[in-house]
């Protein structure tokens, strides 16, 4: 990695591909990330990897795999005690590089750094814990046992909205099983990655164990890594994105009998029942429906409100939607930042037209912020930044599009229920099942709602939002495949399980034949039992 000069803006960050322990200048072409923040701002430059480039990298980490799974793993865990401790010393670097390069406010950019520290401080401790099992044999002198293995080869691909704490979830656990990783990161925050890569670096991990290729999806790294599935390098992807891809994933993984992890998208149902607390719940809704300027999978798509309290609620999370800080997000009073891309920018304008079409009711008119409109809270650049204000939609019913379909960006539906009933139906209405929330005084009323909506997360008096380490997140339906990052859960995903029998008796033992009645004894009386 080497600084370039950048004018008035600080300096821009060259970055190579990583390739079996070595920097690898690009083959073709770099492609330039600017900031959201100010397109003036080249940030990062980053290779436009090619194929060849990328089916070196997976042939480097199958070499490299079978030494890394024979390092005790307490020994692997070390590197992630490593890593944390460089984490936590370049924390405020890496936050203020990612808010620059994608544009997430500094103290959501600073969470997402100690979310990768909680991750590999937990992972750490797993190292001494990844247990298997001693199993009773049905015959004498045997002995069975169960062992967890490495996968092999995990290609892992992530989206830009969480640069580090998402790469985290997948490449520390992977590693730590005995795997190793070839990663493609967003284009979005190829600076962000490289710097996490250099940690990973300085950590220890042997050459070939990690390597970091960059590009774009289609036709780019992100493709040319998935055909590495069919080629046979990689063993397994790891996939944070759009459901689109996160089929196509599905597809190429399933005709060669791999299981991917797919955490993908959401339309996530926020409940406001008419016992609750109101003032927390359109705090909650808020935080659920604006943070990181709505660009979360976890972002609340439908506020589902009691009639009784609509009034209420529409009014309140209105009047607080309009004085949401809008702006650069390296200003640390700002509530959110730009849109990560032109592309997400885009999607949201049309969702305005979608919902006119379905008859719903534009109740703030979220626009793109231009100089000649600006709102008063407003303190970025207005002319070079994708920065736009909050969008609430609302008379929105379950048959509307603009109910089912996710869109990344500022922008939440308001739908009215009548009671708990109707509102986990509606909750349920939408093919996603990612995460959820209610707010309720009423205990049965929260056990209901756990027990009855389909989504893999469920928060109780609390946003849609966030995530906790040592917690499984994911979801259901077209939100995942039902693989689950974090905690020890996430341990399944990258290790399979052998059983092993031991026969120390000398003879050849047949299982289920050899077993007499004989052998047995007299079969018991239960007679006086009847």
């Amino acid at each position: 990695m080497e600084y370039l000069a950048n004018g008035p803006f600080r300096d821009t960050l060259v970055v190579d591909n990583w390739i079996g322990g070595s920097a690898r200048p690009p083959g073709a072409s770099r492609f330039e990330r600017r900031s959201p923040q100010n397109r003036d701002d080249l940030v990062t430059l980053a290779p436009e990897s090619q194929e060849e480039e990328v089916r070196e990298a997976c042939e480097k980490a199958r070499a490299a795999q079978q030494a890394w799974a024979r390092v005790p793993a307490p020994q692997r865990a070390q590197v992630l005690g490593r890593l944390a401790q460089l984490l936590i010393e370049k924390k405020e670097q890496l936050a203020r590089f990612a808010a620059r390069e994608m544009g997430k406010p500094l103290r959501e950019a600073r969470g997402s750094v100690q979310e990768a520290i909680d991750t590999a401080e937990f992972f750490q401790s797993e190292g001494r814990r990844l247990y298997g099992q001693t199993v009773p044999s049905e015959l004498p002198d045997k002995e069975l046992f169960t062992y967890r293995r490495p996968i092999g080869v995990v290609g892992v691909i992530t989206a830009g909205n969480f640069p580090v704490a998402v790469p985290s979830w997948k490449v520390v656990p992977a590693l730590l099983c005995g795997n190793s990783v070839v990663w493609k990161p967003s284009d979005d925050a190829p600076g962000t990655a490289a710097l996490v890569a250099e940690l990973w670096r300085r950590a220890g991990l042997p050459p070939g164990v990690l390597s970091v290729v960059h590009g774009g999806g289609g036709n780019a790294a992100g493709e040319y890594l998935l055909r590495q599935v069919d080629a046979g390098l990689v063993d397994k992807i790891s996939f944070t994105g759009s459901t689109e891809v996160g089929r196509k994933v599905g597809e190429i993984c399933g005709r060669n009998l791999s299981i991917p992890s797919l955490e993908l998208g959401g339309k996530n149902p926020l409940v406001i029942l008419a016992d609750a607390d109101l003032q927390l719940a359109v705090e909650g809704a808020l935080w659920a429906s604006f943070g990181t300027a709505g660009q979360r999978c976890t972002s609340a798509g439908n506020i589902i409100v009691d009639r009784r309290v609509m009034p209420t609620v529409r009014e309140q999370l209105v009047q607080r939607a309009r004085s949401l800080r809008i702006g650069d997000p390296l200003d640390e009073s700002v509530d959110y930042g730009p849109m990560i891309n032109q592309r997400f920018l885009e999607k949201w304008l049309e969702q305005v037209s979608v919902a006119r079409d379905d008859g719903a009711e534009i109740l703030l008119d979220g626009r793109r912020i231009t100089p000649d409109e600006k709102p008063a809270s407003f303190s970025g650049d207005a002319a070079l930044g994708l920065y736009v204000t909050p969008r609430i939609i609302d008379r929105v019913k379950p048959s509307m599009r603009v109910f089912r379909e996710e869109c990344f960006g500022p922008t939440v539906n308001l739908v009215e229920i009548d009671g708990l009933d109707q509102a986990i139906q509606v909750a349920n209405a939408t093919p996603y099942g990612l995460s959820s929330a209610i707010y309720t005084r009423d205990a049965r009323a929260m056990l209901r709602f756990k027990e009855e909506i389909s989504a893999g997360m469920t928060s109780v008096n609390n946003s849609t939002t966030g995530a906790e380490t040592h917690l499984p997140f994911g979801g259901n339906g077209w939100s995942g495949n039902g693989t689950r990052e974090s905690g020890i859960w996430v341990i399944d995903a990258y290790t399979r399980w052998q059983a092993v029998n031991v026969d120390l008796s000398g003879k050849l033992q047949k299982a289920q034949i050899d077993l007499t009645d004989a052998e047995l004894g007299p079969a018991p009386d239960f007679s006086s039992l009847t």
